[in-house]
């Protein structure tokens, strides 16, 4: 095992601290695409279109629309939540899978591709129960509230109250099987792929006598392609979660499996892929720069460990 490998297994507070920063950038600057995203996927609801909510002729009318008229803060309702989230999950989730996946570790400090899969499904699902299933839930109403002609959230705090008092504790959890679902799905192809392709690099730039130690131009493009995989592997189960956690949920659904079921029934299929493209821009980019960040605050981290 490398000294790199020794020193994040050794100090399992750097991979916390590490994904906490990473999650807090990537969510920031993604955060646009996500909005259009869940815009997208709501529309489908039969219920949204009751309402009389905003439907869209594609994802870049959905972004100009919003801007014309709501501004470009439109562009970030529902980003508190989904800011907090996201730091609080990437914390979980390299915490965890970091120390699953050394666990996991043959005795010469190998880790096969099963047991990478394994160590993120843990993290993902850990992360969509404790973490990911409160905010997005939030997020999502706030989303789906705006879209509607008489909005009736005034922030964050009103959402959350309106949610606890008329839905209680478990409105604000409802559709976690799918967030679960989808975070353990995401996390176990991501850093399956992520990991399996820095080592590729590794063995390359070592081959060539060169330093085992990629710098952030490396885990940028790692990243980006880790997170292209993940869109389009994980879709449906990113459908189903919006859908359960709209505002109409209630109402049109019995279960996720109902929810699905109804999505090919009334939709057709390739409605599970709904919101792709803004998806595949944030995750294309958001794998890119928590895992470029991620090295690059372990790698100031580390020297701590042997002071």
């Amino acid at each position: 095992m490398s000294a790199g490998q020794k020193k994040q297994k050794d100090a399992p507070a750097h991979s916390l601290i590490a994904g906490t920063v990473a999650g807090a950038v990537e969510g920031a600057i993604t955060y646009p695409t996500e909005l259009v995203k869940t815009k997208m996927q709501l529309q489908g609801s039969q219920q949204y279109i009751l309402q009389g909510g905003q439907l869209y002729n594609g994802a870049i009318d959905c972004a100009r629309t919003t801007v014309r008229t709501q501004g470009i803060s439109g562009l970030y309702r529902g980003l508190t939540p989904m800011l907090v989230g996201n730091a609080a999950k990437a914390g979980v989730r390299f915490l965890t899978y970091d120390t699953v996946k050394n666990k996991l570790r043959s005795p010469d400090g190998q880790l096969s591709m099963p047991r990478m899969m394994l160590a993120g499904l843990c993290a993902g699902i850990i992360e969509g129960g404790t973490v990911v299933a409160p905010s997005e839930t939030i997020k999502t109403r706030l989303i789906h509230d705006q879209c509607m002609p008489n909005p009736k959230y005034t922030g964050i705090a009103h959402c959350v109250g309106v949610a606890l008092k008329t839905d209680g504790l478990a409105g604000i959890y409802r559709g976690v099987v799918p967030v679960m679902a989808r975070q353990g799905a995401n996390s176990c192809v991501r850093f399956a792929a992520y990991d399996t392709m820095k080592q590729m690099a590794i063995r390359h730039r070592t081959s060539r006598g060169k330093s085992d130690q990629l710098n952030f131009a490396y885990t940028f493009g790692i990243g980006m392609i880790a997170g292209i995989i993940t869109v389009y592997a994980t879709m449906p189960l990113d459908v189903v979660k919006t859908r359960m956690q709209s505002l109409s949920a209630k109402l049109e659904y019995h279960n996720s499996l109902h929810c699905a079921y109804r999505i090919v029934a009334e939709e057709g299929a390739t409605a599970l892929w709904k919101g792709a493209t803004p998806r595949l821009s944030r995750l294309m980019f958001s794998g890119a720069i928590v895992f470029a960040v991620y090295e690059e605050v372990i790698k100031l981290l580390r020297p701590t460990s042997n002071n």
